[in-house]
């Protein structure tokens, strides 16, 4: 069966559904995805390995070549949710317009798979003297429970990998963290007019609040890094719920907040200082506190900036590494043993919304980067 052109792959890859979403009415399964590509890959020569993470959710490794070192080509399969009434074309149908592609994961990012494959088509007939391994991951979207399966699994990857996330074909080699936490407070109701009569929540999650923003600043004073557009670590308030009618002393109160740690800041140690601080809150309010992740946590990342494949990056795009405020899931791979870079075609700014789209300009000179980057890793001796 031949291999379909670029254009009706991402056709393909779009017409396939993969949302992934805390919310199980509106998560879906990303097999179709996963089996189009190792179809693909397959009839290329790649071995293809499908793993299976949870019901319904599977990781790609495909690899062409054998033994050590060698690169990764990564990315998610799945998209966020979406309202197909805020899109102006068929989120679900590739569609051009104005010099554009538009359609759900074109640029958030299953496309790159696409234009990986367009990239490696040429280099097939070539001796591969290290591996190459393209990498297709479930849920990066929600719980990013791929890439934590493969961290976890321990097994190793290439020297170097290369996450097609959209960062306009500049090279990321930091961001930050992403925590997000919940605060319970457990109280005991009663009457308004007699405060004796029970334990106030509410009270008590003022006081934890004003503990929070006393450590945001205490760590916004301590950890800056100004190669991020904000350079600080960043702790908001999301949500907060509690009580039930004017004239009962608050019995419950829950708050959510986002914590985004910089490059260095361990999340077990943050989370050690919020404990510590509530500690004395609780005693003061007599009330029980419950603290805990919504989610684990996704760690910061930096890949140092003399890496080889920074300056390799660097030197093929004209752009100086950078950072970003988005997490992805680099870390992960950093954790197997690769040196790792964000770098894709797409613009984080048309991601998540209605309209979504990829130039159709970056097209080419993605496939061009690509192809230097396996010319290098993998049919180059290794130095």
């Amino acid at each position: 069966m031949p291999l379909p052109s670029m254009k009706d792959q991402f056709a393909a890859l779009i017409a396939a559904p993969s949302v992934s979403c805390t919310q199980p009415s509106l998560d879906l399964s990303n097999r179709p995805v996963i089996d189009l590509l190792a179809a693909w890959l397959g009839d290329q020569g790649f071995a293809c390995d499908i793993q299976q993470v949870s019901p319904g959710k599977f990781n790609l490794l495909a690899t062409f070549g054998t033994g050590p070192g060698g690169l990764v080509l990564a990315g998610h399969t799945d998209t966020v949710p979406f309202d197909g009434a805020l899109w102006q074309t068929d989120p679900l149908k590739l569609t051009e317009i104005d010099g554009r592609w538009i359609g759900l994961g074109v640029c958030d990012m299953k496309s790159f798979f696409a234009l990986a494959i367009e990239a490696i088509k040429p280099l097939l007939d070539q001796p591969f003297k290290q591996p190459l391994m393209i990498l297709a991951t479930c849920d990066e979207e929600s719980s990013m429970s791929g890439a934590r399966a493969l961290a976890q699994a321990g097994r190793p990857l290439g020297r170097a990998a290369v996450i097609g996330e959209p960062t306009g074909l500049r090279p990321i080699r930091m961001h930050k963290g992403i925590m997000m936490e919940r605060i319970d407070i457990l109280g005991q109701s009663g009457h308004s007019s007699d405060p004796r009569l029970g334990h106030s929540a509410l009270e008590a999650m003022h006081d934890a609040i004003g503990e929070l923003r006393g450590l945001r600043l205490l760590w916004q004073r301590e950890f800056r890094n100004p190669q991020f557009g904000v350079p600080t670590p960043t702790l908001n308030f999301g949500c907060i719920h509690g009580g039930d009618n004017p004239n009962r002393i608050c019995g419950q109160c829950s708050l959510e907040f986002d914590l985004r740690p910089l490059p260095g800041m361990d999340p077990k140690a943050l989370r050690a200082e919020i404990l510590q601080r509530l500690k004395p809150v609780a005693e003061r309010h007599q009330v029980k506190i419950d603290y805990a992740p919504l989610f684990p946590d996704v760690p910061a990342f930096e890949q140092v900036a003399d890496a080889e494949l920074v300056r390799i990056a660097e030197k093929l795009t004209g752009h100086s590494a950078e950072a970003v405020a988005f997490g992805t899931e680099a870390p992960y791979l950093q954790q197997l043993g690769c040196e790792t870079v964000v770098l894709g075609p797409g613009d984080i700014a048309c991601a998540h919304q209605p309209g979504e789209f990829l130039e159709m300009s970056r097209l080419q000179p993605t496939v061009h980067l690509l192809r230097q980057l396996i010319e290098h890793y993998c049919l180059t001796p290794a130095g």
